[in-house]
């Protein structure tokens, strides 16, 4: 069940983020931010009372599950805020694998910290690292008819190794601690609590406008929020089932539903070693849910 929780939530963050590109373009990464973290954040307040209500939150457990979960928002505030600044500036064939591959980080963390997978599995793991690293590499061969587009498709990708990193941590920290002493959705609540209230600080000092996008673009927020919220609370579930460094792994093929969307929606490139890498990663897959 946890592996099919990972697939679904690498589903269901890949169509979000494709819809993140259109918006950041329209209203900037900032604003698509808010909007997308207070839309799960009044979905979430809405249906706490029949998602498992507020658990240690509101059970008089004290401040440290308040600290852990606005220690989680803070890590989600950044890693998502350079990945929407990555789809603003970059190519999401690029830059969406890259910041897909923070399973790396978390499974090195996962490893200090004395856990241990299955040969089948730690070979799945590093075939779909391997997968997402072609994937992003992949681009960057060129071809003998457009030399220069190599030097243009490094926009974004500084933001999006940020947001791995960051991703990295905050996955590795709600396997081993937050969830623990939580509770899957209400980590989510709290995530998207902190990140609403940190990036709309942001935005008042940056003198920035508040009000709602009009037209599609509420839409998409509305969307983004949902779908966003949905696949954090299935990869928090995914993690009290299964392996922190197999649910990680899981959920990053958002990466690879970002790229063949973009590649069948906005006609983007995709080199055969990207396509190859893709393969790979499905390879990976199949280990894993062996």
């Amino acid at each position: 069940m946890g592996i099919l929780l990972g697939l679904v939530t690498a589903l269901t963050w890949g169509g979000a983020d494709f819809v993140a590109r259109f918006s950041t373009h329209r209203i900037g990464a900032l604003r698509t931010m808010f909007y997308m973290q207070f839309t799960g954040l009044l979905l979430l307040t809405i249906f706490m009372r029949w998602l498992g209500g507020w658990g240690h939150l509101a059970d008089g457990s004290g401040w440290q599950p308040w600290a852990w979960g606005f220690l989680a928002g803070l890590l989600n505030a950044c890693a998502t805020l350079s990945l929407y600044r990555s789809f603003e500036i970059g190519k999401m064939a690029v830059v969406a694998p890259l910041s897909a591959s923070y399973p790396a980080l978390t499974l090195t963390l996962s490893w200090l910290g004395g856990d241990h997978l299955s040969a089948a599995r730690s070979l799945g793991v590093v075939l779909i690292l391997l997968g997402v690293v072609v994937v992003a590499g992949g681009e960057h061969a060129g071809d003998e008819n457009s030399p220069e587009p190599t030097n243009a498709n490094t926009r974004g990708t500084g933001f999006a190794i940020v947001a791995a990193v960051g991703f990295g941590l905050l996955f590795w920290l709600l396997g081993i601690r937050i969830v623990p002493r939580l509770g899957a959705v209400q980590a989510v609540w709290m995530i998207r609590l902190t990140s609403s209230f940190l990036t709309a600080a942001v935005i008042f000092s940056a003198a920035q406008p508040m009000h709602l996008p009009r037209g599609r673009v509420r839409w998409m927020a509305f969307g983004m929020g949902t779908f966003d919220t949905l696949a954090f609370v299935l990869s928090n579930r995914g993690l009290e089932m299964e392996h922190v460094a197999v649910i990680s792994v899981l959920g990053s093929l958002y990466g690879a539903v970002t790229v063949g969307l973009a590649a069948i929606f906005l006609r983007e490139h995709i080199s055969r070693w990207q396509w190859a890498g893709i393969a790979t990663i499905f390879g990976g897959i199949f280990l894993i849910s062996t």
